[in-house]
């Protein structure tokens, strides 16, 4: 791969641009006395903008740097640890069960453990159970007296952590508390003297600029890459507060808690994560964007946890169908698809399928922005919310609650299913029969229809259609009938797929 020549590169770009932008301001000025499109004379000629891009050398700023970006190390038992970057056992999980490489590790691991002889169940009593599972990442020191940033995937599980410098000092770390929703964790080392330190920048990243990764990709120790920000607002699926940078600075494993630097030495990013087939890097990156970062590293500095508001609702955003359905003029706001017992809106007036539509004032935009804009609000605060119900336009007040710990829960997506008692609907594409819970459980989809499309299988159970309960078939064949003298283009209807609450909004075929 050639060589980036920070030297001779910008010069080359320097040159094109400005040649560029004069001829492009030739043909400006011929555009301005009407010579080639009189329609467009008062058109802005964008890049008459630009300025000649300026000819940057990184190694001042990675010289200053680099003393505050250190190597973490960590060690535990937790299986999701950084398993794939330690030597030990081979992993045959891609073999067919009754392969027989498959039964043997098996049979060995049952026997021993892990880790081999002396790890397994039969090792003596007190004696822990598995092998030690190491781990490396990155991290940055954020303040002279030793807090380090890194991530939670990196050190949120770890029994031991190591802080390692750029002289090779090395200290153990004290975990003083993670964000398991942001991905963040703060460290706190102790030394005899001030450490150098870096701090968070205080304006947004502009996609285009320059930006500088530090960290210890592969365990190699302090290792800086260039690129530029491709973009801001990144949406990776991870969770509902993903918001990330991205970069094309080159980022591997290992670089995890490292941070991502502009060219005035400030943390503009945390990275945190990389899209890659390969486990390699392949130019995509993504970093916590500083103005993210910096409240919950305060919270977790101040009190160990980041605490959060929560009305206790499933949502999902409003599609172009799930809007004509309900007569929102666009898609917009979130919709509520269920109303969990335990929490807050429980004790509220919000309904499943209502849709908010703004919070204290501040418009929602989607399912992700609801989230963010209610977790961004302390427990026990009111939240005056305002949603869309019936057609019209509802004002509720709502006392906020504490978000629980998350709790792993497996959802059985293959429920009996009954035969007796079968209706066929034409207009939706599907067949369904009463279910034992109560609403009706599809039987079969059409797999040329909208519904296949739109993920609904055998199995589901439509519990609600256009606003209204459903019991039985007949409640479902109303409903859709109703939809059509309302006029609506589809029909809104609240599924379950296993313990999964969702709307999903269906055409309404023309006969």
């Amino acid at each position: 791969m050639p060589q980036f020549n920070s030297d001779r590169a910008p010069r080359r770009i320097r040159s094109a641009l400005m040649a560029g932008t004069a001829a492009l301001a030739i043909v400006g000025t011929a555009a301005g006395t009407g010579l080639l499109n009189p329609e467009h004379a008062a058109a802005e000629n964008v890049s008459a903008k630009v300025q000649p891009i300026q000819t940057y050398d990184f190694a001042d700023l990675v010289e200053a740097v680099s003393p505050a970006v250190v190597s973490v190390e960590v060690e535990g038992r937790d299986a999701k640890m950084a398993m794939t970057d330690a030597p030990g056992m081979p992993d045959f999980k891609d073999l067919p069960e009754d392969h027989p490489f498959r039964r043997f590790f098996k049979d060995f691991e049952d026997q021993f453990g892990r880790g081999g002889p002396g790890s397994g169940p039969d090792a003596r009593k007190g004696q822990p159970k598995g092998p030690k599972r190491m781990g490396q990442g990155s991290g940055f020191i954020i303040s002279d007296d030793g807090y380090v940033v890194t991530n939670n995937h990196v050190a949120g599980e770890a029994e031991k952590i190591t802080v390692t410098t750029k002289d090779g000092t090395e200290y153990e770390a004290k975990l003083i508390g993670t964000d398991p929703k942001t991905d963040l964790a703060l460290l706190k080392i102790e030394a005899d003297t001030d450490l150098p330190y870096v701090e968070f920048a205080d304006a947004e990243a502009r996609v285009g600029q320059w930006v500088v990764a530090v960290g210890n990709p592969f365990g190699l120790g302090g290792t800086v890459t260039a690129g530029i920000v491709s973009a801001n607002g990144r949406d990776i699926g991870s969770g509902p507060y993903d918001d990330y940078i991205q970069i094309d600075a080159p980022v591997n494993r290992g670089n995890s808690g490292g941070p991502t630097f502009s060219v005035d030495g400030k943390v503009i990013g945390v990275n945190t994560a990389i899209f890659s087939p390969s486990g390699g890097n392949v130019g995509i990156a993504f970093a916590i964007p500083a103005e993210i970062a910096v409240p919950v590293i305060e919270e977790l500095k101040a009190t160990g946890a980041v605490s959060r508001g929560w009305l206790g609702v499933q949502i999902q955003p409003v599609s172009q169908d799930i809007a004509d359905s309900l007569g929102l003029d666009k898609p917009e706001g979130a919709i509520i698809a269920s109303i969990l017992d335990t929490g807050p809106a429980g004790d509220s007036d919000i309904r499943s399928g209502d849709v908010i539509l703004s919070v204290n004032g501040k418009p929602v935009e989607d399912a992700r922005d609801l989230a963010r804009k209610i977790g961004d609000l302390d427990p026990d605060d009111e939240a005056e919310l305002v949603i869309w119900r019936d057609g019209d336009t509802v004002d509720l007040s709502v006392k906020l609650g504490a978000q629980p710990v998350e709790k792993q829960r497996v959802a059985s997506l293959a429920p009996e299913q009954s035969s007796s008692g079968e209706v066929e609907n034409d207009k939706l594409g599907l067949v369904f029969a009463p279910a034992d819970e109560g609403g009706v459980r599809v039987t079969e989809v059409d797999p040329d229809g909208e519904a296949a499309r739109k993920g609904l299988q055998a199995g589901d159970v439509i519990v609600e259609a256009g606003g209204a309960d459903i019991k039985d078939p007949a409640d479902l064949t109303k409903a859709v009938e109703k939809a059509e003298e309302k006029g609506r283009k589809a029909v809104l209807l609240r599924v379950k797929s296993g313990d999964s609450e969702r709307f999903v909004a269906l055409s309404l075929r023309k006969a």
